[in-house]
């Protein structure tokens, strides 16, 4: 049967694909916000000494250390929000593995790589900008994947092992978001130049689940 084009990138997704793909857009938007604004407009250094000033038009003395707990307190609040979520992340991320199990046979993703392999000559080109995309799917979840183990041992750190570990995983933890960031950048802007040139429907189909004739 011969593979086309519209079957790649403008494909059909299963109800439980579409509501698993918005809900876990919606963590993993929630998760970099909170990192945003614990890392900049809470960060514990640029508020302590608002804190100590607007202590003392209340008339009342605090030092630098007294002033730096309490603007910590809401850096924590955030960092504590970041931890919640990241129990989320983890247990969509299982979800999705659980979901690839029940979604229809030509819906699964080895079976559409698969006859994305298998195109007819004059669609091979396509259909490799297709298999990479969806690798490039596998590499993010790959992160994503890091990043929820890695949070959860940063979580849990009262374990004796991940207290010995804590400096390592806490630098692989760091460092895995920004792989997740540049992945979600290409990914808004690969999807939106895509729906608007060679494959329009992509966003609309991941609503109604649809693809497009």
């Amino acid at each position: 049967m011969e593979t086309s084009v519209t079957s790649g990138f403008n494909e059909k997704h299963s109800a439980g694909i579409r509501i698993w793909h918005w809900l876990f857009f919606l963590l993993i938007a929630a998760a970099m916000i909170t990192v945003l604004l614990a890392s900049t407009t809470f960060r514990t250094g640029n508020n302590t000494e608002m804190v100590r000033q607007e202590l003392q038009k209340k008339q009342l003395a605090a030092d630098k250390d007294q002033a730096r707990a309490v603007a910590h307190a809401f850096s924590d609040k955030l960092w504590e929000l970041h931890t919640y979520i990241g129990y989320f992340i983890a247990a969509f991320l299982l979800a999705r593995l659980i979901l690839e199990f029940f979604q229809p046979a030509e819906e699964k993703m080895r079976k559409r790589m698969k006859m994305a392999r298998a195109a007819d000559a004059w669609q091979q080109q396509e259909m490799r900008h297709y298999v990479m995309v969806k690798r490039g799917y596998l590499l993010f979840y790959l992160l994503i994947l890091i990043m929820a183990v890695t949070g959860l041992a940063l979580a849990f750190e009262e374990v004796p092992l991940f207290r010995e570990m804590r400096k390592g995983i806490k630098q692989v933890h760091s460092l895995t978001q920004y792989g997740i960031y540049a992945f979600a950048l290409f990914h808004l802007v690969g999807v939106v130049m895509a729906d608007a040139g060679e494959h329009p429907g992509l966003v609309s189909g991941m609503i109604h689940g649809k693809r497009r004739n």
